[in-house]
């Protein structure tokens, strides 16, 4: 059998994980700005990536500093959704009863636009950081019941009752069988509600805040100061993708053994 030669360095840099979505990213930039060149579109409805990233080297204190309110609600609407999604999918994966009576009852709160009730919250608690954590919160959580349940409910049978014939606890059949299988489905929806949860509180930034990021797009949008608002549109983003990334991390630590984590996989015809 022949040997495999070894890669090249500029191989291994190709295959690095962060180097293709940087590259597509050069890529989406450039033909920004071949389309505004070649379509003539004016700056007051799509700015140039220059000008965006002319904001963002001027005003990245201010960015920084405004992106802080953001940050703090996203996180602990996302810690929010976790600490009560996760338990209350138990619940329902494990009680028929609770699951008629509180699973539709979650499906039907999709269907109303968070946009729409966050001015509620702000009528009830006030301007500061309250709302905007409940937003995020909201966003988040119905992702995790969901992929928790999922998850929960995919647990084999027959491991459950082997390991009850093992005169295993409930306790120590959970902890050894149930969350170890359930935990891919977990942080399937982990990923999915830390990026939903970003959105949440801008939402709730929009209908009433003095600070943030969903403060700078809306006094942009307000002034037609659309570099400005490209500039904070791109540290959501970049917010979004560091959370999700953080997220990731854990994932691999938590469940080093599960196939989504490892790194060669071969796919045989």
């Amino acid at each position: 059998m022949a040997e495999l030669k070894p890669q090249s360095a500029v191989s291994k840099m190709l295959n690095a994980a962060w180097v293709r979505p940087f590259l597509f990213l050069v890529f989406i930039v450039i033909a920004w700005d071949l389309a505004i060149r070649l379509f003539r579109i004016p700056a007051y409805q799509i700015p140039s990536p220059g000008d965006v990233i002319a904001v963002l080297r001027t005003e990245w204190p201010e960015l920084l500093r405004q992106s802080w309110p953001t940050t703090y609600a996203t996180v602990c609407g996302f810690l929010l959704s976790a600490l009560f999604g996760i338990p209350v999918a138990m619940l329902i994966a494990g009680s028929k009863t609770v699951e008629s009576y509180v699973y539709p009852l979650l499906v039907f709160s999709q269907s109303v636009p968070k946009i729409a009730i966050a001015p509620l919250f702000v009528v009830w608690f006030g301007f500061g950081i309250i709302p905007k954590v409940i937003s995020a919160f909201l966003l988040g959580f119905f992702p995790v019941v969901v992929s928790a349940v999922q998850g929960f409910k995919s647990v084999d049978p027959d491991m459950v009752d082997l390991a009850r014939a093992m005169q295993g606890s409930r306790f120590q059949v959970f902890r050894a069988v149930n969350l170890p299988h359930a935990l891919p489905a977990i942080f399937s929806g982990l990923k999915v509600s830390v990026t939903l949860a970003v959105v949440g509180a801008v939402v709730g930034e929009f209908v009433g805040s003095n600070s943030g990021i969903g403060y700078v797009m809306q006094r942009s949008i307000g002034t037609f100061d659309l570099p400005t608002m490209f500039a904070a549109l791109v540290i959501l983003a970049l917010l979004g993708v560091v959370l999700f990334w953080i997220v990731d991390r854990i994932e691999k630590l938590v469940i080093p053994w599960h196939v989504s984590q490892r790194e060669d996989v071969i796919f045989a015809s």
